[in-house]
């Protein structure tokens, strides 16, 4: 039996979010500049992409870059955004063909105008497609995502619009840039890196997180179903026993 087949597809995640790591020492060992791990993760995020739609995964969040990223080498950094206009102008008639749609959370302002006005053109080319929604977490921090909610609440209060009483869990998510987007119940992180790096940290409070050996650019949709058999083989509590879930579930 294929790994595919073994998932349980009413069990699955429905949102999976992937710290895709390690495109530079992947390039590093084929003897080659860090870009190219970068153009041969672009075949990582299609394969994955189209591995989670045809499962029925309904989100699927990449981080693709961060803000701390920016501080990288000036030639890479311009590398990456050149990538990045270019993979979604050829990615796009798969988007459609898959019915994916495209959504893209962080400051997006920092992105280079050309970059940041072919990322729109895609959002608003793609928003009528409804199988799968693709998240590109780009110049993202979870931390300054936070900052920005606390401040615009702030504000809220100073100007007597919002009472302090009535700040709660669900209006901090409502401020965050993933508002109307499901928590992730699965992270992925490949390369061997078993930190979380600035990514959702509000919003994967309860995520399951799963971290494989595997480099990026070699990353294919076998690796993609091995992480959801992985969370599918795992209990997940909330804060409860075992036994308050399986009574919940009818079962003792």
């Amino acid at each position: 039996m294929e790994l595919k087949d073994k998932i349980d597809l009413n069990r699955l995640p429905k949102h999976i979010a992937i710290i895709m790591d390690g495109n530079g020492r992947w390039a590093k060992q084929q003897g080659k500049e860090r870009i190219f791990g970068h153009q041969n993760g672009v075949e990582s995020v299609r394969d994955t992409t189209e591995a989670a739609a045809e499962l029925g995964v309904k989100f699927l969040t990449l981080y693709a870059f961060s803000t701390e990223n920016w501080n990288r080498p000036k030639p890479e950094v311009q590398a990456l955004m050149s990538l990045l206009v270019e993979s979604i102008r050829n990615e796009l008639p798969e988007l459609h063909k898959n019915s994916i749609r495209l959504q893209a959370i962080g400051n997006l302002q920092m992105l280079p105008p050309r970059a940041y006005e072919r990322l729109m053109e895609a959002i608003e080319d793609t928003k009528d497609n409804n199988r799968m929604t693709l998240v590109l977490a780009l110049s993202y921090s979870a931390k300054w995502e936070l900052i920005q909610a606390v401040k615009n609440i702030a504000k809220d209060v100073q100007s007597g619009d919002l009472n302090i009483d009535d700040i709660n869990e669900q209006l901090i998510s409502d401020g965050l840039t993933t508002k109307g987007i499901p928590d992730p119940e699965l992270l992925i992180r490949t390369s061997g890196e078993t930190r979380v790096s600035n990514f959702l940290l509000w919003q994967i409070a309860y995520a399951e997180l799963y971290f494989t050996e595997v480099f990026w650019p070699d990353f294919r949709k076998k690796d993609l179903y091995q992480a959801i058999l992985n969370f599918q083989q795992r209990e997940r509590r909330f804060g409860m026993t075992s036994e308050q879930l399986l009574s919940d579930n009818g079962k003792v």
